[in-house]
């Protein structure tokens, strides 16, 4: 099996969007293509192909600290921000715990480094928080999140100095 991460293409969207809807299936966290596309930013959203299959997504924009895309509408506004927002990563369910949601995370990360951003953020859910927790993100519990992102769901941020010297 060959792995390649690299930049969404046209023709990977309804791909994209068949692997959110299965990861969040049962879940008011579905948001579909149109609204995929609409967070998809330019250099910072990517594809894990395996052997010419999309096998995992990750999808950030830029967007201001302690701020997030709304999950019920498409994005309208093109936000400029030292801050990227990871908003979405998704691994088929047969490939998960095999470290290419990491893969990915440090793929993107690379990627916010040389396009400038100074920190990182994302909202874990599904009880996540412990994967971000060990990708160097830390919470912030006081963040009021819509109901929309789940119970559970919890901000988090990272300095990307600080995930450079972790890694």
């Amino acid at each position: 099996m060959r792995d390649l991460i690299r930049a969404v293409t046209e023709a990977d969207w309804p791909q994209v969007a068949a692997l959110e809807a299965e990861a969040y299936a049962d879940t008011s966290l579905t948001e579909g293509e149109a609204a995929l596309r609409s967070r998809a930013a330019a250099g910072t959203c990517f594809v894990l192909d395996r052997d010419g299959r999309i096998a995992g997504y990750v999808l950030a924009l830029p967007y201001p600290r302690f701020h997030y895309p709304d999950l019920i509408r498409a994005e309208q506004t093109v936000h400029h921000s030292a801050n990227l927002h990871l908003h979405d990563l998704v691994i088929t369910t047969p490939l998960r715990r095999r470290g290419l949601g990491t893969r990915l995370v440090r793929h993107l990360t690379d990627a916010a480094r040389t396009r400038g951003f100074e920190t990182m953020s994302l909202i874990a859910v599904a009880g996540k928080e412990p994967f971000w927790r060990a990708n160097g993100y830390r919470p912030h519990h006081e963040a009021r999140l819509p109901a929309g992102y789940g119970s559970g769901a919890v901000y988090m941020s990272a300095r990307l100095v600080a995930l450079r010297e972790a890694s």
